[in-house]
């Protein structure tokens, strides 16, 4: 397959501007940009097929900038219900060094990061009209989709300009870069077509332009959310072993969808995958290798390791081979309950709202329903103390099958 075949076959091509742009990315090699607005301090999965189309382009040669918008991240792009709340430039130049470090590192340092900011402040509002408004009709920007849907409930001029910031953008990189191709997701089609008109009517020159499809699960929800959270490229954000556990449980219909977006398997690989998952859904050996592949990406081997080797220990209620700071990976969601003395277990399990009463709390233990570290217990007398503890810090109590709690010595 051509470069431009693949990225199709892979499901990363919806928009295209410009007719000749599979000759550009097959035959010669380009500069292209993708960006983003720095409204947190790390991408999240969300983002990271756009990361890994970026450097499936850079593998092939092509020259990748990554724009983080330090001006338009303090506008807010236009949201289809509501305007976005402003953050300060205090938070979006954190939020931005926290990008910036990512991204050179997932590319090895071989990437140029820009940030809009350097330019945008530069303009006063008459030259910004002048030099960039005069050429984009308001009936071009009002049929753009995304602000059509804000005019009923009411869109601020602030929002309303952002897609003529973005414009320029392209614009300037075109200029002072020799970019000629901009790659992001669906969403930003409309303002990704302003900065292609722009260029046209200011240069008289013609740039390109594709867009990925957003990537959803099967209920049409943003891939790397889980609850309304994102889950963060970050593994101080988000661990290993929290992305370990979304990724092998990701629905069975998308896993072969999601392998080809986000990893660098061949096809031929994909493809023996997909026939296993047919045969042996049970054995989830596509949903393993898309974590491990992500993990790896994103943490590196060890990471990867680890999290398999926390996986494991939990299933099998080997809760002694984690140390301290696997506990704490593997019970994050979890807040724990502290003492500072020793305890008997019937009072503890009262005390730390596990069981409800003392009466509660020694039939569960009788009945063989509390597990103490992993290992069952039925005796009423047991002491809880510092030599209990994994790393005499924590003990994990599980009752019943699903239940966990975390008791911690101060």
């Amino acid at each position: 397959m051509t470069l431009f075949e693949e990225l199709k076959w892979r499901g990363l091509v919806k928009d295209i501007a410009g007719d000749d742009i599979a000759d550009k990315l097959n035959n010669e090699k380009i500069t292209f940009y993708w960006g983003t607005d720095p409204t947190a301090d790390s991408l999240h999965l969300g983002h990271y097929s756009s990361l890994v189309t970026a450097k499936r382009l850079a593998l092939a040669g092509h020259n990748p900038i990554l724009l983080i918008g330090g001006a338009t991240g303090l506008i807010g792009d236009p949201r289809p219900t509501a305007e976005r709340e402003i953050i300060s430039k205090e938070a979006v130049e954190k939020n931005l060094e926290g990008i910036k470090k990512q991204v050179e590192q997932a590319f090895d340092g071989k990437v140029l990061v820009v940030n809009n900011y350097d330019w945008i402040h530069k303009f006063d509002l008459i030259d910004f009209l002048r030099d960039v408004g005069k050429y984009i009709n308001i009936n071009y920007m009002l049929d753009k989709d995304i602000i059509r849907r804000r005019l009923d409930t009411g869109i601020t001029f602030a929002e309303f300009a952002y897609t003529l910031i973005q414009g320029y953008d392209f614009l300037h990189l075109f200029e002072t870069n020799d970019c000629i191709m901009q790659v992001a997701g669906s969403d930003q089609w409309g303002n990704m077509t302003t900065g292609i008109d722009l260029i046209r009517k200011k240069t008289g020159k013609e740039a390109y332009a594709f867009t990925m499809p957003l990537v959803l699960d099967k209920y049409g929800n943003k891939f790397g959310k889980s609850e309304g959270n994102a889950l963060w490229l970050d593994k101080e954000k988000t661990t290993s072993y929290e992305l370990y556990q979304y990724l092998i449980n990701v629905d069975d219909e998308m896993v072969i969808d999601y392998l080809k977006i986000f990893t660098f398997l061949t096809k031929e690989e994909i493809e023996e995958f997909e026939q296993k998952n047919k045969e042996h859904p049970e054995l989830r050996e596509a949903h393993k290798v898309l974590a491990r592949e992500i993990i790896t990406d994103l943490h590196g081997e060890d990471a990867y390791l680890e999290a398999v080797s926390i996986s494991e220990a939990l299933f099998k209620g080997n809760i002694k081979e984690l140390n301290t700071r696997e506990i704490e990976m593997a019970f994050k969601g979890l807040t724990p309950y502290e003492i500072d003395s020793d305890k008997n277990i019937v009072d503890l399990l009262v005390e730390a709202s596990i069981c409800s009463s003392k009466r509660e709390s020694r039939e569960f233990i009788s009945n063989g329903s509390i597990t103490i570290n992993g290992e069952k217990t039925t005796d009423l007398e047991l002491k809880i103390t510092k030599n209990v503890a994994i790393g005499q810090k924590y003990v994990v109590i599980r009752r019943g099958k699903k239940k966990y709690y975390i008791i911690m010595f101060k």
